[in-house]
Formats: C-alpha cells, sequence, structure tokens
C-alpha cells in the first residue's frame, strides 16, 4: 500500500499536499483499492468555497459512489479535467496524475489536525 510520507490524511481516506496557498487534493490509494475500477468522477464545486468536511464531489466506481470531502477550509480553484476522459487515472496514479482538485488554502491550520503517513497507516490497519 502506497502512502506517501510528505502527504497528510483524513479518516474518509482524502490525501492534501500544502504548497504555499494552494493544495492538491486526490483519495489514496487504499481508497481506490476499497472502490475498484473508477467510472466517474464528479466535482461540481469549482469557484465555491468550502469549509472543512464538507462534500465537493463524488466518485463513482462499478460497485459504488463515495462522497468526497474536504480536508481543509479552500476555495475549490480547479478540477482535473483529465479525469472526465480517464476517471481510471485515479485507480493507476492517485498520487500523481489521479489528483482530483485543487483548491487556494482558507486555514492552513487545519492541517494540524490531519492524520501522518503513520497515522494514516495504523487507522487502516
Amino acid at each position: 500500500m502506497n502512502i506517501p510520507s510528505k502527504l497528510k490524511y483524513t479518516e474518509e481516506h482524502e490525501w492534501i499536499r500544502i504548497e504555499g496557498d494552494t493544495a492538491t487534493i486526490g483519495i489514496t490509494d487504499y481508497a481506490q483499492s476499497e472502490l475498484g475500477e473508477i467510472v466517474f468522477v464528479e466535482v461540481e464545486t469549482v469557484g465555491e468555497a468550502l469549509e472543512q468536511g464538507e462534500v465537493f464531489g463524488t466518485v463513482e466506481a462499478v460497485k459504488t459512489v463515495s462522497e468526497l470531502f474536504m480536508p481543509i477550509a479552500g476555495e475549490v480553484l480547479e478540477f482535473n479535467e483529465a479525469l472526465e476522459d480517464a476517471p481510471e487515472l485515479v485507480n493507476d496514479d492517485p498520487y500523481g496524475d489521479g489528483w482530483i482538485i485543487k483548491i487556494k488554502v482558507s486555514n492552513a491550520a487545519q492541517a494540524n489536525d490531519l492524520l501522518s503517513a503513520e497515522d494514516y497507516k495504523a487507522a487502516i490497519g
């Protein structure tokens, strides 16, 4: 199971990489493996300011649909449009080409409440 140490994680299986006042968000390798083949990613919150824990979109797999939650508060700046034609990028490269959104960070201090790679490893057993 790939759990990069430079990222922060949520208990709902999102990851976040903060770079300055922007952040990239996706779902973890564990989440994509549990979901199975991802067939659709929907994000209709571009341009919206969302609070930590609010739903920013959904991931649809062959067997289920899962909501995606904001790891920290911010404004959704961009959706990874490559996922429209190739949602399987989330399965193939969840921490790279399979990223889902980029946000303008509103409260970077909220990242302190997220899980480290070690904590996330422990949480998923």
